[in-house]
């Protein structure tokens, strides 16, 4: 706050009246500093690292076509529209899937809406305690 120091003519009393206008001087010097501090900062804040890649290469594996899995509501299991039973389903998976290593590729297990939580899970557990770990669900939108 600042005080006047002349008043108007003829009233004594105001010439020692408060002045409540802001001085905005001090604020204005300070963000000036403090856009001069960061114009200077911001270009010493990036880093740049030269990195020598390898080139990219094709994977060397192929990947092959998954097995789809359909529990329809009835409690049928079907591998790729072949029949099958929650007993024979490691087995018959391993053969869909070409034998050999057949517990570390991709499995899908899709249903129909109206099969009920036990019967998918029971496939779900199935697939599990036989060590397929890849297993994916999928869904179809109902129109």
């Amino acid at each position: 706050m600042g005080t006047r120091l002349s008043g108007a003519a003829g009233h004594a009393a105001d010439a020692t009246g408060h002045n409540a206008e802001i001085n905005v001087t001090p604020f204005v010097d300070i963000m000036l500093v403090l856009l001069i501090i960061f114009m200077v900062a911001a270009p010493m804040a990036t880093v740049s690292l030269k990195l020598d890649l390898p080139p990219p290469e094709a994977p060397k594996t192929v990947q092959k076509e998954p097995v789809y899995i359909t529990i329809q509501r009835s409690g049928s299991l079907f591998i790729a529209e072949r029949p099958t039973s929650l007993a024979a389903l490691p087995a018959d998976v391993c053969a869909a899937l070409g034998g050999g290593d057949c517990r570390d590729r991709h499995v899908f297990v899709r249903a129909e809406p109206d099969v009920s939580y036990e019967q998918f899970m029971s496939v779900m557990n199935g697939l599990n305690a036989n060590g397929f770990t890849q297993v994916g669900l999928l869904n179809e939108d109902i129109e």
